[in-house]
């Protein structure tokens, strides 16, 4: 097993990189998330029970293991799933199978949760276990989008947006509500460095919604989102997969994103966006997952290096994977990029 040695955090370095300020003392490394599996592979043994003290206790121990500044972290809000009744087998099911805001009788139901929006004693654990110069990376777990198709589906929120424009409005109003409540009290913590959005709004070639449908439901509830991140003086980082070309200027120029990671090589490898974006939006990781995890050691080497070579010569970017550690990755591929990467910029 690669031996990467231990780290001394120094998030400020990272910081450099999601500002655009300054070239940062090494290149920093950043993850939106990493699969149970592959943290109890790292680890070498299974995960304590989720979110409990000894649970926090070895993802800070993996992520600062192999080098990170931050801990990524997110908390999904207080909201109930419940299965429908779409019958099994049907066309669309997974999409569809939490899917039970159908009508606004169904949005006057729903049991919306009152007081405060995510359970914030995570992040008060993981801030006790923290190093001096580390920080988190925090958010809410999944989006608005992403929650608006959970409780409506891909294709009701869809079919909703034309036949129940009043329904789509209601539903993101609210989960937009809990979501920037959630923001306000995590961007006031000091051990919150930048907070953060997952959010996936695409697939390969365009959005799930209309560009126009995104521009009116989600992308004001990012902007504000990072304009509460900025009050505290911290960066917002957005996350999201898929083909967002029709709407990367609204992302940079009206949300003002600070960072944005997820990058697919079939859909804009990272060094392209880094060129067309990169003064405007840093961005986070973009190497290939397949590749990683199907390379030798010398090919990882030079994919990684190339990599390097093409997205930190303004020391605008941070290393790590075009979406996230899989069960499937190879843990030692993995820690062969980080070492590359040490190595390299060192």
């Amino acid at each position: 097993m690669t031996d990467l040695g231990r780290h001394q955090p120094d998030f400020a370095q990272f910081l450099k990189v999601l500002r655009r300020e300054g070239r940062p003392d090494h290149l920093p490394f950043y993850e939106h998330l990493a699969s149970p599996g592959f943290i109890a592979r790292r680890v070498g043994h299974e995960l304590p029970p989720w979110g409990t003290a000894d649970f926090w206790r070895c993802i800070v121990d993996f992520w600062l293991g192999m080098g990170y500044d931050c801990i990524p972290m997110e908390i999904p809000p207080r909201l109930t799933l419940q299965s429908s009744d779409i019958e099994a087998g049907a066309r669309s099911h997974r999409s569809e199978a939490t899917a039970c805001l159908r009508t606004l009788e169904d949005f006057e139901r729903y049991p919306w949760p009152a007081g405060d929006p995510i359970d914030f004693t995570h992040f008060e654990i993981v801030a006790g276990l923290l190093p001096e110069g580390a920080k988190i990376v925090g958010g809410v777990c999944a989006g608005p989008f992403e929650w608006a198709t959970y409780l409506m589906g891909v294709e009701g929120l869809a079919l909703a947006t034309h036949d129940n424009p009043e329904l789509v409005r209601l539903v993101f109003e609210k989960i937009g509500s809990l979501h920037l409540a959630a923001n306000r009290q995590l961007a006031t913590m000091d051990a919150i460095g930048a907070t953060r959005q997952g959010d996936d709004l695409g697939f390969k070639t365009a959005t799930f919604l209309r560009p126009d449908d995104l521009r009116r439901h989600v992308l004001p509830i990012y902007k504000q989102m990072a304009a509460i991140a900025h009050a505290q003086g911290k960066p917002f980082i957005l996350h999201s997969c898929g083909n967002l070309a029709e709407v990367y200027p609204d992302l940079i120029e009206d949300c003002r994103i600070d960072a944005k990671h997820s990058f697919e090589e079939a859909i804009m490898p990272v060094e392209e966006f880094k060129t067309l974006y990169g003064d405007r939006m840093t961005p986070l990781g973009g190497l290939d997952v397949d590749i990683i995890c199907r390379a030798d050691e010398a090919e990882l080497r030079a994919y990684t290096r190339d990599k390097i070579e093409q997205c930190f010569g303004d020391g605008w970017w941070a290393l790590g994977t075009g979406n996230s550690l899989t069960d499937y990755m190879p843990v030692e591929n993995y820690l062969i990029v980080l070492d590359e990467a040490r190595k390299i910029t060192a």
